[in-house]
């Protein structure tokens, strides 16, 4: 058992295009910058134009690479990763970026996402059940198998051509989630299904060259501006001759479903997406949530990181004044648990302590992002309650989470989800909470204020595509 009650993320992605500049430092600082997208491995591929290098191992950002590491990495072009598994074992193997040895240098590719046909495809080109470790695995092998098999088919191709070729060949037949980067020895690609799913971007750095990330904070850290949002069912390609678009797929398959708990849990606050910071957003959530979900109390408190500003919102619309009750230790990274009660207790104590005199006495109004499993939900209300709290009540700043997500979220199937298994009256009994509140679908949508299509197939049951896996 996980101690995150949260939805966790799949990966965070980075690439960067920089005629002229040693750019292993600024993939770091990209990737440093997207560790909160994945914490079991972290990776980059640098190419200095005659061949492409590979590092990757598990561990966060920070314990994977350090100075003499990226003094190793020469060159001016690079893709980078951070994961956290969704499909595929946690190890080494799956760590990325993948690297295919094919063509004059070979490619890598980095994914965010989740294919839901890669049993399907992995079938079509003879792969053995157990061959694949990956969907990231498995893009890399159809990409490479899509390459020129002759040396003599290269020739009416310039450079990175070849890898372009076969990246357009390949996305049609991908069914699912999927923002990738992708890197020769020439060229940078970046990638956005037709659904947008997961977001990605493109900025330019001062001086000239590209950046594509997940989030703009990448953007921030290595000093490039924002252009804009790759859109769905784009393909972005920088090398030599520029930056120039493709738009491989059939526009009756491009519907934007951009997914809803970017705004609500994954992004970081300072990120923006569809022109809105996020910070915003999460706020606006928890000044709807004090509108429709009022109570009496003392304080209002956010559950650290992502429920801060939702409660920020709630305080302010309440009139009930904010203040902190839980400190996070931000040095603990994601971790196993005993299902037994005094195990799950003390866990949740590593994680997240209550500062007693704040709420000790107190009516508590805590507010947080989502509620997944409850279980640690439930141990940080009973701590609350060791602290001193007089009540506690819950407020959730997104609706009741029913759903299991095959678009790059690793959650539990549906029968361990806490809002698919109860009623509202059983999950605040199961909480133990005084009272329990969710904010209702309409009212997320107003606080994300922007018109556009959403994924929020885990609020509702309503999935953009089909996949075997479907309840």
């Amino acid at each position: 058992m996980f101690l995150s009650d949260k939805p966790e993320e799949a990966c965070g992605v980075f690439a960067v295009y920089a005629p002229g500049r040693k750019v292993a430092n600024l993939t770091f600082d990209g990737l440093y910058a997207l560790q909160h997208r994945g914490q079991e491995s972290a990776g980059m591929a640098v190419s200095d134009h005659n061949s492409v290098t590979v590092y990757k191992n598990m561990g966060l950002v920070s314990n994977v690479f350090d100075e003499r590491t990226l003094a190793s990495l020469p060159g001016d072009l690079a893709i980078g990763h951070t994961r956290y598994s969704t499909t595929g074992a946690s190890n080494w193997r799956n760590a990325q970026p993948v690297y295919r040895s094919v063509g004059p240098y070979g490619f890598a590719i980095a994914h965010n996402g989740n294919l839901t046909n890669t049993s399907e495809l992995a079938e079509q080109i003879g792969m053995l059940p157990g061959m694949v470790s990956s969907d990231s695995d498995l893009m890399a092998e159809l990409i490479a198998m899509r390459f020129p098999k002759e040396k003599g088919d290269t020739r009416e191709l310039r450079p990175g051509e070849a890898l372009v070729s076969a990246t357009l060949s390949v996305l049609p037949e991908l069914q699912g989630a999927y923002s990738l980067v992708l890197m020769d020895a020439e060229v940078v690609v970046a990638v956005r299904d037709p659904h947008g799913f997961r977001p990605l971007c493109i900025g330019e750095l001062d001086g000239g060259g590209h950046v594509f990330a997940s989030e703009t904070p990448a953007l921030d850290v290595v000093g490039a501006q924002f252009i804009r949002e790759i859109e769905p069912g784009e393909m972005v390609v920088a090398d030599d001759h520029g930056v120039r678009s493709y738009h491989p797929f059939d526009p009756k398959t491009l519907e934007p479903k951009l997914c809803i708990f970017e705004f609500v849990y994954f992004a970081r606050p300072d990120s923006r997406l569809l022109d809105q910071e996020v910070h915003g957003t999460r706020r606006r959530m928890g000044m709807y949530l004090a509108q429709t979900m009022p109570v009496e109390a003392d304080m209002v408190m956010g559950v650290p990181d992502s429920g801060v500003p939702a409660a920020e919102g709630y305080a302010l619309a309440s009139k009930i004044p904010y203040g902190q009750g839980l400190v996070k230790n931000r040095y603990i990274g994601r971790t196993f648990i005993s299902p037994d009660p005094a195990s799950r207790v003390s866990a949740v104590r590593r994680k997240l302590n209550p500062l007693s005199e704040n709420i000790s006495g107190k009516r508590l109004v805590v507010v947080d992002d989502s509620i997944v499993r409850g279980t640690t939900t439930r141990s940080m209300v009973k701590m609350l309650r060791s602290a001193g709290a007089a009540e506690v009540h819950l407020r959730i700043s997104s609706p009741p989470y029913k759903w299991p997500c095959f678009y790059g979220i690793n959650t539990p199937s549906r029968k361990d989800l806490l809002a698919a298994r109860y009623d509202m009256e059983e999950m605040r009994e199961f909480l133990e909470a005084d009272s329990l509140a969710f904010l209702s679908l309409d009212d997320l949508r107003k606080a994300i204020s922007v018109d556009g299509g959403f994924c929020d197939a885990c609020l509702t049951g309503n999935y953009p595509t089909k996949t075997s896996q479907q309840p």
